[in-house]
């Protein structure tokens, strides 16, 4: 994983305008709504699942009151729209591949959406696993080597005892990753433990990279994740563009 670490993007989202912020809160708020549904509770500590997306929006600096009014109208009568889990896998230029996960209350429109997105970026939808296979589910948490003052040793024994699977440093951060089924349990032994996480997410993690050099290419592939991203019912982007 040495030089692909995804701190470097996980900063610049967090540096975006207010703008942007807003977008980021719209998608978690989101991701609690569903967690409140399919976790069968609005009480973190009976569904792990919520306990998850509350990480992960404190991580994005997401507001404890926002968080809680979004978990209050999840759990009110008819509070959140019935969202669905759609999954697109495509190709963007020089056979790059792309995963987006959308959760969506209409499907017509996200359809439409996402393979516009690709086909502007001179790519294609493709069929479903078409390009999953080239990705591994695992748990991803990033420690932001500015916000730990301990010892790298310490930490990657902490997170392995905790159940994580591998542990690997970077200029800037370190990196720990887990299978997805413990990557709860890993991330509240961290969080117990009083260790600050940029991120901790489960995550589509590329087993190879492509290196794109034609300006392009780099083009195309930049405008189908920008209108990804720009897109509310998007709700994570997985490529194997080596940047």
């Amino acid at each position: 994983m040495s030089g692909h670490s995804k701190f470097a993007n996980i900063k610049h989202k967090k540096e975006k305008n207010d703008a942007a912020k807003g977008k980021i809160f719209t998608k978690i708020g989101k991701e609690l709504a569903v967690a409140v549904k399919e976790g069968g509770s609005a009480d973190p500590a009976n569904n792990s699942r919520l306990r998850d997306v509350i990480a992960k929006a404190k991580s994005n600096n997401m507001p404890n009151d926002t968080i809680e009014r979004n978990i209050k109208k999840a759990a009110g009568e008819g509070g959140s729209a019935d969202y669905e889990h759609i999954t697109y896998e495509g190709y963007g230029p020089n056979g790059t591949a792309i995963i987006v996960e959308t959760l969506t209350d209409n499907k017509n429109r996200t359809a439409s959406n996402v393979k516009s997105a690709f086909t502007k970026g001179n790519g294609n939808v493709g069929t479903p696993g078409c390009v999953s296979f080239m990705f591994d589910r695992k748990g991803q948490i990033i420690v932001d080597k500015e916000e730990y003052d301990g010892d790298a040793d310490d930490l990657m024994m902490q997170a392995l005892d905790a159940g994580a699977e591998d542990f690997a440093e970077e200029d800037d951060s370190f990196e720990i990753l887990t299978d997805p089924d413990d990557f709860s349990e890993v991330r509240e032994a961290l969080e117990e433990a009083g260790i600050h996480m940029a991120s901790a997410e489960v995550t589509m993690i590329p087993q190879t990279y492509v290196e794109l050099t034609d300006p392009k290419d780099i083009q195309n592939i930049q405008k189908t994740l920008d209108l990804l991203d720009d897109d509310d019912d998007v709700q994570d982007v997985y490529h194997n563009w080596d940047e």
